[in-house]
């Protein structure tokens, strides 16, 4: 029996098939009601990333980590233009108001549609700040309470497959600290993926840009290491913006394989009001010398959290390394 399908529709296994085409052929001016399922609010486990969602590291920046962070996309039921076929059933062409769809097209209109709600409640916060909240309060657990599972191979999966993880509106409304970019960091990251002057203008739409201070290291809220060798070292430098009302106080706390040594520099900041900002770098020295070969090997993962002393509001990057695509 077919479990995909692109408009509503019913489907009836070969016993009640007979049973619905005996009633037919005997019965005459019938009517049929079809009573559409409600969505099913407990399955599990939920969410899981889909075997069609793509993976990092990505082939054209491999040291910024993607996905960001993933969203509801798979077979979602959705508008579609009238008068459009939906479905082809032989040699006539289905048409129906509603669809069922998969992919980033489904999945990008929520994140829109947080990142429009985020920002009628914050309507001072730059799309940086949006991307940040959004990452840095996602989380990484399903509704087992077990990992996020990759649906592929039906194992725990890893921020080369979610990302941050999966969007939590409401805790994106009050991120707390944020990792904040301005249009000079943008040009400054651009102009680090060695494009011609002709294409760096094109992408910033300036003709007065420099790249005197180019920057690969943006202010991203993640951390990726692409490998090289089987002993790698990176430095990250970041500024964290307080977005409290008050000041506060926040402590690093490292998550990360045995293969991956971890420090932060400092690892306490102290914010003023809202609006301080705090600076602190990070470094990651992943060391694979006494690692048994592993099929597939991809990386090692761990996570960076600011936690605060009371009532423990958490604000957390994944940090990654993996070998370049």
């Amino acid at each position: 029996m077919p479990n995909d399908f692109y408009f509503p529709a019913v489907a009836l296994g070969l016993k009640d098939s007979d049973i619905v085409k005996d009633f037919m052929t005997k019965t005459v001016n019938t009517t049929v009601e079809f009573k559409f399922q409600i969505t099913v609010p407990d399955l599990k486990p939920a969410p899981q990333v889909a075997f069609f969602s793509a993976r990092g590291p990505y082939r054209i920046t491999p040291g910024l980590l993607k996905p960001d962070v993933v969203a509801p996309g798979l077979n979602v039921l959705a508008a579609w233009m009238p008068n459009r076929e939906a479905a082809v059933a032989r040699s006539d062409n289905l048409v129906s108001d509603y669809v069922l769809l998969s992919g980033t097209s489904m999945s990008s209109p929520h994140i829109v549609g947080v990142a429009a709600l985020l920002r009628m409640v914050h309507p001072d916060w730059s799309v940086a700040a949006i991307c940040s909240a959004l990452m840095t309060t996602a989380y990484t657990k399903d509704n087992t309470s077990g990992p996020i599972l990759d649906m592929t191979a039906g194992e725990a999966g890893t921020p080369l497959d979610y990302g941050s993880g999966n969007i939590d509106p409401n805790r994106a409304m009050d991120p707390k600290l944020i990792y904040d970019l301005g249009v000079q960091d943008y040009i400054d990251f651009v102009c680090s993926l060695n494009y011609t002057q002709e294409q760096v203008r094109f992408i910033t739409r300036r003709s007065n840009y420099t790249c005197t201070t180019s920057n690969f290291d943006i202010n991203y809220p993640s951390f990726m290491v692409i490998l090289l060798y089987k002993f790698s070292s990176q430095t990250f430098k970041r500024v964290l913006t307080n977005v409290q009302d008050l000041p506060t106080v926040y402590h690093a706390v490292v998550e990360a394989a045995i293969e991956m040594n971890v420090t932060v520099e400092p690892q306490v900041l102290s914010f003023g009001p809202k609006g301080s900002i705090q600076a602190f770098t990070l470094r990651v020295d992943v060391d694979l010398r006494d690692m048994k070969p592993k099929i597939g090997y991809l990386g090692n993962y761990g996570h960076l959290s600011w936690v605060d002393e009371e009532p423990r509001h958490v604000v957390r990057s994944p940090i990654v390394s993996a070998f370049g695509p």
